[in-house]
Protein backbone atom coordinates (compact mmCIF):
# COMPACT_ATOMS: atom_id res chain seq x y z
CA UNK A 1 0.00 0.00 0.00
CA UNK A 2 1.36 3.51 -1.26
CA UNK A 3 0.97 5.87 1.39
CA UNK A 4 1.64 9.61 0.49
CA UNK A 5 1.35 13.03 2.18
CA UNK A 6 -1.45 15.22 0.32
CA UNK A 7 0.69 18.41 1.12
CA UNK A 8 3.30 16.34 -1.17
CA UNK A 9 1.21 16.47 -3.82
CA UNK A 10 0.20 20.29 -3.52
CA UNK A 11 -3.52 18.49 -3.91
CA UNK A 12 -4.84 19.86 -0.43
CA UNK A 13 -5.98 23.19 0.53
CA UNK A 14 -8.56 23.17 3.45
CA UNK A 15 -10.52 26.34 3.81
CA UNK A 16 -12.59 24.95 6.51
CA UNK A 17 -11.88 27.45 9.46
CA UNK A 18 -11.50 24.58 12.32
CA UNK A 19 -8.22 23.64 9.97
CA UNK A 20 -5.44 25.55 12.07
CA UNK A 21 -3.92 28.27 10.38
CA UNK A 22 -0.30 27.84 10.98
CA UNK A 23 -0.79 23.63 9.83
CA UNK A 24 -2.48 25.92 6.76
CA UNK A 25 1.04 27.34 5.64
CA UNK A 26 0.68 30.85 7.25
CA UNK A 27 3.95 31.95 8.26
CA UNK A 28 5.62 29.14 6.52
CA UNK A 29 7.52 28.85 3.49
CA UNK A 30 5.16 27.94 0.43
CA UNK A 31 7.39 25.06 -1.41
CA UNK A 32 4.05 23.70 -3.41
CA UNK A 33 5.81 24.46 -7.28
CA UNK A 34 3.66 26.59 -9.89
CA UNK A 35 0.72 27.68 -7.24
CA UNK A 36 1.21 31.92 -6.28
CA UNK A 37 1.84 32.09 -2.94
CA UNK A 38 -1.21 33.24 -0.88
CA UNK A 39 -1.24 37.06 0.81
CA UNK A 40 -0.34 37.70 4.37
CA UNK A 41 -3.53 37.35 6.62
CA UNK A 42 -4.29 40.14 9.19
CA UNK A 43 -2.20 40.52 12.50
CA UNK A 44 -3.94 38.26 14.59
CA UNK A 45 -3.82 41.01 17.54
CA UNK A 46 -6.25 43.48 15.30
CA UNK A 47 -8.40 40.34 14.64
CA UNK A 48 -8.84 38.94 18.32
CA UNK A 49 -9.39 42.72 19.28
CA UNK A 50 -11.83 43.47 16.85
CA UNK A 51 -13.99 39.53 17.58
CA UNK A 52 -13.12 40.55 21.47
CA UNK A 53 -15.35 43.58 21.11
CA UNK A 54 -18.32 42.21 19.06
CA UNK A 55 -21.50 41.84 20.26
CA UNK A 56 -21.57 38.03 19.46
CA UNK A 57 -18.29 37.58 21.63
CA UNK A 58 -19.99 39.62 24.41
CA UNK A 59 -23.00 38.13 24.46
CA UNK A 60 -21.43 34.48 24.98
CA UNK A 61 -18.96 35.94 27.11
CA UNK A 62 -22.12 37.20 29.93
CA UNK A 63 -23.95 33.53 28.96
CA UNK A 64 -20.35 31.89 30.63
CA UNK A 65 -20.56 34.08 33.46
CA UNK A 66 -23.71 33.63 34.39
CA UNK A 67 -23.73 30.49 34.31
CA UNK A 68 -20.62 29.57 35.69
CA UNK A 69 -20.01 31.88 38.46
CA UNK A 70 -23.49 31.11 40.42
CA UNK A 71 -22.70 27.40 39.15
CA UNK A 72 -19.47 27.33 41.21
CA UNK A 73 -20.54 29.11 43.98
CA UNK A 74 -23.36 26.99 45.03
CA UNK A 75 -21.02 24.00 44.68
CA UNK A 76 -18.40 25.49 46.49
CA UNK A 77 -20.71 26.47 49.20
CA UNK A 78 -22.26 22.97 49.21
CA UNK A 79 -18.60 21.42 49.53
CA UNK A 80 -17.71 23.77 52.54
CA UNK A 81 -20.89 22.93 54.29
CA UNK A 82 -20.05 19.01 54.05
CA UNK A 83 -16.74 19.85 55.28
CA UNK A 84 -17.75 22.30 58.39
CA UNK A 85 -20.35 19.44 59.36
CA UNK A 86 -18.10 16.78 59.16
CA UNK A 87 -15.77 18.96 61.39
CA UNK A 88 -18.17 20.68 64.12
CA UNK A 89 -21.00 18.38 64.05
CA UNK A 90 -19.74 14.97 64.20
CA UNK A 91 -22.31 13.14 65.56
CA UNK A 92 -24.86 14.69 62.88
CA UNK A 93 -22.80 13.18 60.71
CA UNK A 94 -22.30 9.85 62.04
CA UNK A 95 -26.19 9.39 62.29
CA UNK A 96 -27.37 6.48 60.72
CA UNK A 97 -29.57 6.76 57.67
CA UNK A 98 -29.77 3.28 56.75
CA UNK A 99 -28.23 0.54 58.61
CA UNK A 100 -24.77 1.36 58.65
CA UNK A 101 -24.93 4.10 55.76
CA UNK A 102 -24.54 7.08 57.83
CA UNK A 103 -25.30 11.10 57.13
CA UNK A 104 -21.77 11.43 56.54
CA UNK A 105 -21.64 8.97 53.80
CA UNK A 106 -24.73 10.08 52.08
CA UNK A 107 -23.91 13.45 51.59
CA UNK A 108 -19.79 12.25 50.80
CA UNK A 109 -21.57 10.49 47.89
CA UNK A 110 -23.80 13.70 47.30
CA UNK A 111 -20.51 15.57 46.70
CA UNK A 112 -19.83 13.09 43.79
CA UNK A 113 -23.30 12.70 42.14
CA UNK A 114 -23.03 17.13 42.33
CA UNK A 115 -20.11 16.60 40.21
CA UNK A 116 -21.50 14.78 37.58
CA UNK A 117 -24.96 16.79 37.66
CA UNK A 118 -22.74 19.91 37.09
CA UNK A 119 -21.00 18.67 34.66
CA UNK A 120 -24.19 17.55 32.45
CA UNK A 121 -25.70 21.05 33.15
CA UNK A 122 -22.33 22.76 32.12
CA UNK A 123 -22.14 20.67 28.92
CA UNK A 124 -25.85 21.06 27.89
CA UNK A 125 -25.83 24.94 28.78
CA UNK A 126 -22.77 25.32 26.44
CA UNK A 127 -24.46 23.19 23.88
CA UNK A 128 -28.15 24.91 23.99
CA UNK A 129 -26.67 28.90 24.55
CA UNK A 130 -23.07 29.23 23.57
CA UNK A 131 -21.81 26.68 20.59
CA UNK A 132 -23.25 27.74 18.28
CA UNK A 133 -22.80 31.34 18.49
CA UNK A 134 -18.74 30.80 19.49
CA UNK A 135 -18.46 28.22 16.49
CA UNK A 136 -20.02 31.09 14.69
CA UNK A 137 -17.47 33.62 15.95
CA UNK A 138 -14.71 30.95 15.55
CA UNK A 139 -15.69 31.16 11.76
CA UNK A 140 -15.56 34.74 11.47
CA UNK A 141 -12.42 35.00 12.93
CA UNK A 142 -10.65 32.43 10.57
CA UNK A 143 -12.06 34.30 7.80
CA UNK A 144 -10.65 37.22 9.18
CA UNK A 145 -6.91 35.98 10.01
CA UNK A 146 -7.41 34.85 6.09
CA UNK A 147 -8.31 38.05 4.81
CA UNK A 148 -11.36 37.24 3.26
CA UNK A 149 -13.90 39.45 6.07
CA UNK A 150 -14.38 42.15 8.09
Amino acid sequence: MDMHNARDTGAARLEDPWYDALASGWGEADDTEGEPRRARPPAAQAVYTEVHGSAAFQEVRRRYCRFVFPAAAAFLIWYLAYVVAATTAPRLMARPVVGTLNVAMVAGLAQFATTFLLTWAYARHARLRRDRVALELRWVTQEMMRGHGR
